[in-house]
């Protein structure tokens, strides 16, 4: 655990790699961020920004005021405290590292890395370097996430989850995120539907998964579809699908879960609990501004010492399990998971 205390001094000078969704959202945050009003307005400050093109790169860093480098290495051994890595998974671990090394609090969007071995060295380096090392799971803040947690209660002892994100899509995008490589192995790059059923349901003792690609035969494949069943030490049973790409039909975002005395069933952003003696709808809350969310709760972290809502070592877990799954779509087998203790 770091010691906040003498983390940070103001202004707290940051570096951005990535031009995309997520690093736009950081960067609006960091402008319009409180501490930059009034008595405060110098203690965060968005300095330099790293894109995949240098078109990209100049306009962003015009639209934020910040200035363009040329690649990562030159940004995170620049005069930065604060280097946050919003680019492509296969490239999350090397920057990470070289970041810490360069004595930098880091934030990176999920995953950490694609390589278990690697993220556990990652968090190594950052509790040696006595610097923040803070994995991105805003899911984790998402009104259906919380909507669940707060009713698991209602249904008694629970015994089987099912979560399923599916997204068609024709033609599919040559871009990174559909290409093996650059995104990894899918429930690796998509931590996130892994990372909900452990924080929800703790340690997992064994992984079941297969997993196909289509049009893999060109740098870009045109649809994946990756399925998995985790039974967890507890006896509960999962199964979680993640697919997208033009082989898909129907767009499905669900989550459930049931117990011995009732259902939580979450069908996109509607959510019902379902008990023998009535259905009653649950209220779940908005998607909207959790990277800024996320962002503010770091700096308030990096400021002021408040803890965050996740641990790496909670994303570690996700990411072992992930692993776990790659293993056994590879080989055909269902994968024993090491007795350790779980950290949430």
């Amino acid at each position: 655990m770091v010691d906040t205390s003498s983390l940070v001094t103001s202004p707290v000078r940051v570096g951005l790699v990535g031009t995309g969704y997520a690093a736009k959202l950081r960067a609006e945050t960091l402008q319009q961020d409180e501490r930059m009003r009034g008595a405060h307005a110098a203690r965060t400050h968005l300095v330099a920004i790293v894109g995949h093109t240098p078109e990209k790169t100049a306009a962003f860093s015009q639209a934020y005021q910040a200035e363009a480098l040329g690649d990562w290495e030159q940004l995170v051994r620049s005069d930065l405290d604060l280097v946050i890595v919003s680019n492509i998974n296969r490239d999350h671990g090397a920057i990470a590292r070289a970041a810490l090394q360069n004595g930098k609090h880091v934030i990176v969007e999920y995953p950490l890395c694609l390589d278990v071995a690697e993220a556990e060295e990652l968090i190594a380096l950052a509790q040696a370097q006595s610097k923040l090392l803070h994995v991105e799971h805003i899911e984790l803040l998402g009104g259906l996430h919380q909507a669940l947690k707060q009713n698991l209660d209602a249904i008694g002892t629970l015994f089987y989850a099912r979560y399923s994100t599916i997204n068609p899509q024709r033609p599919a995008p040559r871009k990174w995120t559909y290409h093996r490589e650059l995104f990894g192995f899918p429930f690796s790059g998509a931590l996130s539907r892994i990372h909900r059923l452990t924080d929800l349901f703790g340690t997992v003792a064994t992984v079941s998964c297969q997993n196909r690609y289509w049009g893999a035969d060109s740098e870009f494949y045109t649809a994946c579809l990756c399925t998995a069943q985790l039974r967890f030490t507890s006896g509960l049973v999962a199964n979680i699908t993640y697919g997208k790409g033009e082989t898909l039909w129907q767009d499905e975002r669900k989550f459930e879960v049931h117990g011995e005395k009732g259902g939580l069933i979450f069908d996109k952003e509607a959510g019902i609990l379902i008990q023998a003696e009535e259905t009653t709808p649950i209220e779940v809350g908005t998607r909207r501004g959790l990277f800024a969310k996320d962002t503010g709760m770091v700096l308030d972290h990096l400021f002021e010492g408040t803890p965050l809502y996740v641990t790496p070592e909670a994303s570690f877990y996700a990411l072992k399990v992930a692993d776990a799954a790659r293993r056994s779509a590879e080989t055909g087998e269902t994968v024993v998971m090491e007795e350790e203790i779980f950290i949430n």
